[in-house]
């Protein structure tokens, strides 16, 4: 099944009474207690976005978010009593998009979850609306709309929908650096979301593209700035 929201938290009261509230204006959630039944859920549904408490009943929140990351790229929210900056950071940092404190209040969190709704609604209708076309980015590597995935060295490697966007961002200004600011403004469609998910989609496509991930040839980082696709001619 198909779920806007899942919130992992062993709260179970103040979870079901936020489900609740959320179901009234249309948005469909779930709640699980666990780590374990979270990746259980995941593994048998869609979800959209995730709310995601520090404290677990088998665990920390931030080890969850981090093995999350490792497979998915739906935004977490991260809703805890926790106050510290040292923990927000953290929690940023691994892949986070928001911080959330408790007690929260419901309208608020309601809000900010429609606001990331009709974001991936939009980038989703950006997605649909490029042409099938290919999309030559250099001798050996090509972009392929139609497919959602890019062809290099004669091989197609396949990019999930926000991963193909951030690197045909990075194409377009090719040679030249693009700033995290642009990036989040042109694929994610807002300047504030966190450093932490750029550099999950980052990662991720460097995974895919690069000979050595840990020594990057194609997506360059300028340090304090952004990043740089680096194809063809020296700049």
């Amino acid at each position: 099944m198909h779920y806007n929201c899942l919130i992992i938290d062993d709260e179970i009261d103040l979870s079901k009474m936020t489900c609740e509230y959320l179901e009234m204006f249309g948005i469909s959630c779930a709640c699980v207690e666990t780590a374990v039944q979270c990746l259980e859920f995941l593994q048998a549904n869609q979800v959209d976005i995730l709310l995601l408490d520090i404290n677990l009943a088998d665990g920390s929140g931030f080890d969850l978010c981090k093995r999350l990351r490792e497979q998915y790229d739906m935004p977490i929210l991260f809703i805890s009593a926790r106050q510290s900056d040292d923990d927000i950071l953290i929690a940023l940092n691994i892949g986070g998009d928001d911080y959330i404190k408790k007690p929260y209040a419901l309208s608020i969190l309601l809000a900010k979850i429609k606001v990331i709704l009709k974001r991936m609604e939009m980038q989703e209708n950006q997605t649909k609306e490029v042409t099938g076309e290919e999309v030559q980015t250099g001798e050996d590597i090509r972009l392929l709309p139609d497919k959602l995935c890019v062809c290099i060295g004669g091989k197609e490697v396949p990019l999930k929908a926000r991963e193909f966007a951030l690197l045909a961002c990075l194409y377009e200004h090719k040679n030249k650096i693009v700033t995290k600011r642009q990036l989040f403004e042109q694929v994610w469609g807002d300047a504030f979301y966190s450093d932490g998910t750029l550099n999950v989609h980052i990662r991720r496509l460097r995974e895919k593209l690069e000979a050595d991930p840990n020594e990057p040839e194609l997506i360059q980082t300028v340090w304090g700035t952004g990043y740089m696709l680096k194809i063809g001619e020296e700049i």
